[in-house]
């Protein structure tokens, strides 16, 4: 398509020192224990509530005396967005669009804003990332009981002929797929628009120092009440064990890791993911082994982090200049750590 993002790509990789990197994402190679690390000094003791929800454990930790209230709140806004974004609870609102057979379905405000942007991300990315892609992630039943069988390639082709975006049309509030095939997984960007959206109604009740960990996407609201930063390890993907490989300092922003070490499965010797790519079909194969977005806002890391995965370096480096508010930390699978935007 002419004047795509990724037309003319080049290799450009940068590094940088660690003395050069701006105060609110401080990158220091230091190895921790933790993921969701203390500050030092603070004399408030926060209260945390954690719950299972998108098939993780989330959890929201508070410094406000009422933090219980709030606590809930949080827990009942999850419930709520897990119950029409998810594919597989009947009767949410992507299940309705799956199985109406191409008629109109009315949809909640929110389904519909979603569906907008995650509309935006697959005409930007030509179908790199795609809301059709239903049909094919459930087809490798990662996280399933039956994970581990690897799809035929008659099968998988079959799913590919059905991703295409276009095929969801919107109207007023109804939204229906004009392929009856075609399947909705909005898992690509729906926990970062619910991060923002728990992290919208914290800042309604008048908190201001939050951390939101929704499995992996990450959301800060403002920094420790001591005037810290939120300090938050980022795994090593090379490593097994967990232990992370850098630990960022975040001022009210968001980061999201992408990496091939999530869910997947191994089978006959080859490791099988479950970050997949629309033109294969097959997990994707960039050369990376994990991508780290840090943004003010949950929803494009989410997003910005499986389409600069599936992508590479070289083309989502390109892709990042048009958002100079982003940073972006790549791990190649040779274990080398570049840098974008800082």
């Amino acid at each position: 398509m002419a004047g795509s993002i990724f037309q003319g790509a080049k290799t450009h990789i940068k590094y940088f020192l660690i003395n050069k990197l701006s105060r609110p994402v401080r990158l220091c190679l230091m190895w921790i224990s933790i993921f969701l690390l203390t500050g030092c000094g603070s004399n408030t003791v926060p209260t945390e509530a954690t719950g299972f929800y998108f098939d993780t454990v989330i959890s929201i930790r508070l410094y406000e005396k009422d933090a219980g209230r709030l606590l809930d709140g949080c827990m009942e806004l999850a419930g709520h967005y897990e119950q029409i974004f998810s594919a597989t609870i009947e009767g949410s609102d992507v299940w309705k669009i799956n199985h109406s057979g191409g008629d109109w379905v009315t949809v909640d405000e929110d389904t519909l804003t979603l569906l907008h942007t995650a509309l935006d991300f697959a005409e930007l990315s030509e179908g790199a990332v795609d809301p059709t892609v239903g049909g094919l992630s459930g087809l490798w039943n990662f996280g399933s009981e039956n994970e581990g069988i690897v799809p035929s390639p008659q099968q998988i082709q079959e799913k590919l002929t059905h991703i295409d975006h276009h095929a969801v049309q919107i109207m007023e509030d109804q939204v229906r797929l004009t392929d009856s095939e075609a399947q909705i997984d909005l898992g690509f960007i729906a926990k970062g628009f619910i991060g923002d959206k728990i992290k919208e109604y914290l800042t309604g009740q008048g908190v201001r120092n939050a951390l939101i960990n929704l499995g992996g996407n990450v959301v800060t609201l403002g920094g420790r009440p001591d005037g810290e930063p939120f300090r938050i390890g980022i795994r090593d993907p090379l490593e097994t064990d967990g232990s992370p490989i850098l630990t960022l300092e975040l001022w009210d922003q968001s980061v999201v890791s992408s990496g091939n070490y999530e869910r997947f499965f191994e089978k006959d010797g080859k490791l099988y993911h479950h970050i997949l790519s629309t033109l294969t079909g097959y997990p994707a194969e960039s050369g990376l082994a994990q991508v780290t977005i840090i943004s003010p806002d949950s929803t494009r890391a989410d997003a910005l982090s499986t389409l600069c995965f599936v992508s590479g370096y070289e083309k989502a480096a390109l892709l990042l200049e048009n958002y100079p508010d982003i940073q972006a930390v790549f791990v190649t699978e040779d274990g080398d750590i570049l840098y974008v935007n800082f």
